[in-house]
Formats: C-alpha cells, structure tokens, sequence
C-alpha cells in the first residue's frame, strides 16, 4: 500500500511450509549484537521534513518523525490552517483564537516549529520551494491533485532536489479510479469492509467513529519514507511515495476475505463474542458503568475459570474441555460470569482472574489511564504547557531506545510562530520583507474570518 517508487518491495514470495527455514536457522553461527554506543544524539536529528499536512493521517506520520528528533516544519496558512484547528470563522471564535484550543491539534503537532504561507501567491510558493531545495522528506494527505496544481509536484520538486523523498498521503492513491474523492478516516473504514465483520449477529454494519483509517494510514507513512530516507542516503536518490490510505486498512478485514473467498460463506458476526474463544466477552461489575473483558484463549484456561465461579462441575466436564463443546452453553456461561462480576469491582475481579491464570482486563475510561499504574510507571505520560491551553498530558511515543521515553523537547506551534525563525534565519529575508509579507497576507499569525476570507477571494481574482 506505500508504493515506494525507487525501492518497490519484492513480489512473487510464497509462504513456507512449517519448519522449511528452521535448518537453515540453526546452521548459521549466532553472533551476538554489538551494544550500541552511548549517544544523545535523536535517531533523525540531521533530517529536514516540510510537512503539508493536516488532520490525523499526516500529522501523526509527522510527528513520529519529529519525536525521533526530524526537524519538521508545518505549513499552514491564515486563510486555510490545518482542520483540527476548526473550520469555525465566525468572529467570536477567530477573535478570541479558539483555534489555538484545539486539543487534537496540540497532539498531534508537538516537536514541530509552523510558519503560514499562501501557497496560491507566487511569493508563497517562491519560499516554500526554497524550503524545499534543502529538505529531506516532503509529507501531505490533500487529494492528489492539490500540491501539482499548485506547482508543488514531484516532477518540480525533483528537479529543485533530487535527494527529495516526496509522499502523497491520498485516500485512495494516484492510480485510483477513486482519486479524485473526498475521504476521511471513517470513510477509509468504511471502504475497508470492517464495518461489516463487527458489531452484532444479524445487526447492521458498524462503525468505529475513531478514525482508524487517519492513524493507520499515518503510521505506514512513517514506515514508508523511514524506508525512503535510508535509500535516499546510501545513493543520493530520492523516490516519490504514492499511499492509499485506503489500502492501509485492508490488514484488517483480509482474514474475513480470505474466509470468505474459500470457503463461500459470508463471515459471521460476533459482537462481543469470539469465533475461537469460549466465552469472550465484555461483564458488568460493581457501580454506575464499570466493566471488565474476559477471554478464555486457551482451554487450559477453562477449569480455572469454571472454579473460580463455582461451578468445579464445569471444570469436571469433558464435554466443555473444548471451545466447541463450550460454545453450547456459551450464554450459560456468560450468565455465570455476569453474576460473578457484579458483585464485585472491576479491578478486584481482574486481578482475582489474573491470579488464576485467566485473560481479562477493565474496560477503562479514557480518562482513567492518567492513572494508570502501569503507563506511570513506563513515565508514558509527559506533562507540557502551551500557550492558550496551559498544563496538559501528552502520550509519549510507544517505543523507547533507552530506560525514558523520547522526551516531548517543544510544545505544538502557535498559527506562524515560528514565520521569522525560519523565513528570515534559514532563508534570510529581512525585517523589512517579513512585514511586507505580512502586509500582503502572504504570511500571518492570525486566522483570517469569512469576511476577510472573501475579501481575500475577490482580490486574488481581480
């Protein structure tokens, strides 16, 4: 689904037979791996991103770049700022920039320094090509026609530098007869068919209202031009990326459409029940709206379950020893569950289970994880203060090189902070020109309303 022009993954691979590669395996001689050196140095410091996007999708590819210590720099302009920053142009909410507000925006934009230019003006699109002839990585998700109609495409900018590594971020690809739709996550997870394979037996398609298409899809990028950048500095080559965010989904419902395709029967729903495990599901337990998930994985699992409930006759049962022969009475036995853990608290019930050798887990609130023993003690959770909003957690990157996490090292930019920083101390404009821009609202540091929106409109046309 990355389409990485210049280094394209191997195709015609078949799957191994159980065992075929374990002699091989064993014959090769096991070196141990050197310890790296000792270093503080980030993994992309050095590595200059311009980054176009906005939302979630090419954001978050972005911001894993930064975290990982990328320079990245975010273009927005006052006229269109990104989207998780609010459409809303009314007075009252530019006046009093509740645009600056936006939580989601603030996740997903930390480690990042953001200028504004007006990429429809020659002036606009004259600076943001010298940015681009010392960049790295150029990221966006807008349609695909959106940066080559501004005079932004590959063919361009490969010209300008040829180290370039270019991606495209669209909904469904270049190549797609549905390149020029409009689409959002829930649209990616709609197209996916995985609204289709959950929810409840004979009960209709049902969606996520999370957006996993914008997360998934942003995080195969990153993945993408991770790969991009090493072959680009081994050989000097840079590739342009054609992703389809659409096709980044597929991993999901591909078990329900190989199923379906051999066997020819359509996939069978389960709420939350499981088609291998018995019983699987979510419990109620003690108080207003606590719950807890229980999962017999395996069947050794079952007689400890059936004795911790009472029932030493269920865990006597040859005929329940297996998950088919559970599946019989599976609502008998959720029953069993279900009075088990209400009389009990969620995290009670959990570690009494966990004691016993049987899956579960609460079904957490997402407020609760600010709590959440295990996360503080990973210091997952980082504390920033940013102007308009003030002191607020912030997720760390899941994945670490040593004992901390990589830190949060800047809170998200503000609309242009960062315009004079970059256009004037890596470009060299002066003063002088910064407020002449300015004054032509090329640049800025305020959203524009819809009245100056259209008064913009009208002068641009005429």
């Amino acid at each position: 689904m990355q389409r990485l022009t210049a280094t394209p993954p191997l195709r015609g691979g078949r799957v191994p037979d159980l065992g075929e590669q374990q002699a091989r395996r064993e014959a090769a001689p096991r070196v141990p791996a050197p310890k790296p050196a000792a270093t503080d140095r980030l993994p992309l410091e050095g590595i200059r991103v311009v980054d176009f996007s906005m939302g979630w999708a090419g954001p978050i590819c972005t911001r894993t770049l930064a975290d990982l210590g990328a320079d990245v720099i975010k273009i927005e302009a006052t006229q269109y700022p990104d989207w998780w920053r609010g459409v809303d142009r009314r007075p009252a909410y530019v006046l009093e920039q509740m645009y600056e507000k936006s939580v989601r925006y603030c996740i997903m934009n930390r480690n990042k320094r953001g200028i504004t230019l007006d990429l429809t003006r020659p002036k606009g699109l004259e600076l943001a090509k010298r940015l681009l002839a010392d960049a790295d990585l150029v990221v966006d998700n807008y349609s695909v026609e959106v940066l080559p109609k501004l005079g932004l495409g590959y063919d361009v900018l490969s010209e300008i530098n040829p180290k370039l590594v270019m991606m495209s971020m669209s909904a469904f690809g270049a190549g797609s007869v549905h390149r020029d739709c409009r689409a959002y996550g829930s649209t990616l997870e709609q197209g996916s068919g995985l609204p289709s394979v959950v929810g409840d037996p004979d009960g209709p398609p049902v969606m996520s209202h999370t957006a996993f298409g914008d997360a998934v899809g942003g995080l195969n990028g990153a993945a993408a031009v991770l790969t991009a950048l090493i072959h680009a500095k081994l050989t000097g080559q840079g590739q342009f990326i054609d992703l389809a965010q659409i096709e980044c989904m597929m991993p999901f419902a591909a078990p329900w459409i190989v199923a379906h395709s051999t066997s020819g029967r359509p996939p069978t729903k389960y709420g939350n029940r499981h088609p291998d495990f018995v019983p699987h599901g979510c419990f109620r337990c003690a108080g207003e709206d606590n719950w807890i998930v229980v999962a017999v994985s395996d069947d050794a699992m079952w007689p400890k379950l059936a004795r911790l409930l009472g029932r030493e006759d269920w865990a006597a049962d040859e005929a329940l020893k297996t998950a088919g022969g559970r599946r019989a009475i599976e609502a008998e036995i959720e029953a069993a569950i279900t009075a088990w853990t209400a009389a009990r608290d969620a995290d009670a019930a959990m570690t009494a289970l966990q004691t016993e050798g049987v899956a579960s887990g609460v079904a957490r609130l997402p407020i609760d994880l600010l709590e959440d023993p295990q996360l503080h003690a990973r210091g997952f959770i980082q504390q920033v203060d940013r102007a308009f909003i003030g002191r607020h957690p912030q997720p760390s990157m899941p994945f670490r090189e040593s004992d901390a996490p990589f830190a949060i090292r800047s809170v998200p930019p503000t609309l242009g902070e960062h315009n004079r920083e970059i256009l004037g101390g890596m470009l060299g404009l002066s003063d002088a020109e910064l407020d002449e821009l300015t004054r032509e609202g090329i640049i800025g540091t305020e959203m524009l309303m819809e009245e100056q929106l259209v008064k913009e409109k009208k002068r641009a046309a005429g």
